[in-house]
């Protein structure tokens, strides 16, 4: 390992000028780094690597999915949660249904509990990877939020399916009532244990004598005790870290300084960038120790399988997406829905074409042991691996490269967006100056009165109606700004949870302007 540290080191460069590289020709990065990963393992001298699924289930996967329950809205993942949930779960199912008699049908020797295995391997689309090619297009964010909402659950339902159809190989029996059970407990076990322990964390920031390098650490540690936690007595490690996570971000401005919140902030987007960049590029570095095991099959058939599998499951996602359209004019009859509008046939195509798969798949592939408890091989492991590969490959490449063209050319409307976000952001700063002006002459009119400074601030309130520049305070005006800035931030907080259009987006932005004001007055 220590001899190979040089080596990787020098992949963090690389994947460094690979993502500047994407950026400049407008390229999703993750589908950049597999294609340059694959490139490199051809290359004479470089290490094989071994790739431990541990490595990528306990290491990446807990703070990449902990950061993304942080950045998603609550109130969108909530509007949207019908549609959400149907896609992380009865989608994720009716994809590995067909993954399972497909395979089965179609594969010489695969059973259909292997084919279930499969399905649940490949059935999660990856978050990181749409977001990533949702940077270079505009789309409504109702669409955005669905994808980023399927992503954070989606990977717990198909690592159940996962873990069932092991079972089901293993021990080559399925006992319904056992399985219904063992899924309540992963589910209610999962987001008990999540809650749990992110209360326990919120208490400790807000009562403890924590600084911001603190608090930082705290939350960089949080997510690998929930997933520990509920991984050790076997319920979802992955739904323990979303309900966390989503639970101290809605209640991030309750226990954290501002100082903290914006520092942790930066620390968290250079740490998954980090991650997310060796997780792409180590799925293209993996290719010569996937072939390397790939025997009773000839690598065009393998790679003939795994475009099958890939076409069924665009397919079958497109059908879902259809199909979950079709449900909701239905439902809409006799239930409230978030959205009783016809969506036409745009969103529910380009929903289903988001569906690139990524670093969930691969470590559910790697995890699948070399023999079963009998001490015979497992059965088509070397297959199973190869397939997932070609599947995220194809992914990548025909669904991550055509995505910007789709959406561009279909032109997707945003029905939530009624006033123009430029108008709405100006909107928001002058109900913010209109709130400082109405607290401090409210509640602080005499000291008013003796503070030019205070006096400067109320000025530029009234008559630019946005946030101050620079201005020196004494200890006094501080004190009152800073709780001028709370009242503020309340204030859009309230508002963002009153107004269920309102892109919370903007509210967030101006959230992070009430900070960066915040940690200003430490150096005027």
């Amino acid at each position: 390992m220590i001899e190979n540290f040089p080596f990787y080191l020098s992949l963090i460069v690389v994947i460094l000028f690979l993502v500047m590289l994407a950026n400049k020709i407008k390229v999703a990065y993750p589908v950049v780094l597999v294609l340059a990963g694959l490139g490199i393992s051809f290359i004479p001298g470089v290490p094989i690597l071994h790739i431990q699924p541990e490595l990528l289930f306990i290491i990446f996967l807990p703070p990449l999915l902990y950061e993304a329950a942080w950045a998603i809205s609550w109130k969108e993942l909530w509007r949207w949660r019908r549609i959400i949930a149907s896609f992380a779960f009865v989608v994720v199912f009716l994809t590995a249904m067909s993954v399972a008699f497909v395979a089965n049908y179609f594969i010489p020797g695969f059973s259909l509990a292997l084919g279930f295995l499969l399905g649940g391997i490949i059935s999660p689309p990856d978050a990181v990877s749409a977001g990533a090619i949702l940077k270079f297009v505009k789309v409504p964010k109702r669409f955005s939020s669905i994808l980023e909402g399927e992503s954070l659950l989606n990977d717990a339902s198909s690592l159940i399916i996962f873990r069932f159809a092991m079972i089901a190989v293993a021990t080559g029996q399925f006992i319904w009532y056992e399985a219904t059970l063992n899924f309540g407990w992963m589910l209610i076990g999962g987001v008990g244990i999540g809650l749990l322990i992110a209360f326990i964390f919120m208490k400790a920031h807000k009562y403890l004598p924590t600084d911001s390098n603190i608090d930082i650490v705290l939350t960089l540690i949080a997510p690998y005790i929930m997933y520990m936690a509920a991984e050790e007595v076997h319920s979802s490690g992955v739904l323990a870290v979303v309900s966390g996570g989503l639970f101290l971000s809605y209640y991030r401005h309750h226990f954290l300084s501002s100082r903290s919140r914006i520092r942790g902030s930066s620390v968290w987007e250079s740490l998954c960038f980090v991650l997310n960049g060796i997780v792409f590029l180590l799925i293209g570095l993996d290719l010569p120790e996937i072939t390397e095991g790939l025997e009773g099959v000839s690598i065009s058939a393998a790679i003939g399988y795994g475009v099958l599998i890939t076409a069924v499951i665009i397919i079958a996602r497109i059908i879902s997406a259809y199909g979950a359209v079709i449900i909701t004019l239905i439902a809409r009859n006799f239930i409230t829905v978030a959205d009783s509008r016809h969506p036409g046939y745009r969103v529910p195509i380009v929903l289903g074409w988001s569906g690139m798969r990524g670093v969930v798949s691969l470590a559910a592939a790697l995890s699948i042991p070399l023999h079963l408890d009998n001490g015979e091989l497992f059965p088509q492991r070397n297959l199973i691996l190869f397939i997932t590969f070609v599947v995220i490959l194809l992914t990548l490449l025909i669904q991550g490269l055509t995505l910007p063209f789709l959406i561009r050319k279909i032109h997707l409307n945003d029905p939530d967006q009624v006033v123009p976000e430029e108008e709405t952001v100006i909107l928001i700063r002058r109900q913010l100056a209109e709130k400082a002006l109405e607290h401090l002459y409210t509640k602080y009119s005499e000291v008013l009165k003796e503070q030019p400074a205070l006096q400067q601030l109320a000025r530029k309130w009234e008559d630019n109606k946005q946030m101050t520049t620079d201005i020196t305070m004494a200890e006094e005006c501080k004190v009152v700004y800073i709780e001028i800035l709370s009242e503020q931030r309340a204030w859009l907080i309230n508002r963002n949870k009153e107004e269920a259009t309102l892109n919370e987006e903007i509210i967030r932005n101006q959230l992070r302007y009430l900070d960066l004001e915040e940690e200003r007055l430490r150096y005027i």
